[in-house]
């Protein structure tokens, strides 16, 4: 019963449950770290995605890494 009711939420309501997930750890996050050091956190989490983002669309982390010191 509850593995149907969990593979039906995961299928027709995915980015629900992916907001329910974010949000419950912010404030979990919040209640244990504080505000500013959550924020913190968050913030190096979004730099890594970026990173991560452009290191796939590219050839590679070091390909990433030339071009950035490269462009300066």
């Amino acid at each position: 019963m509850w593995g149907e009711l969990l593979s039906e939420l995961l299928h027709n309501h995915r980015g629900k449950m992916l907001g329910i997930l974010i949000g419950l750890t912010f404030s979990l996050l919040v209640i244990f770290l504080g505000f500013f050091q959550t924020v913190f956190v968050a913030c190096c989490i979004y730099i890594g995605y970026i990173i991560g983002r452009r290191s796939d669309d590219n050839d590679g982390l070091r390909e990433l890494i030339i071009r950035f010191f490269n462009d300066r």
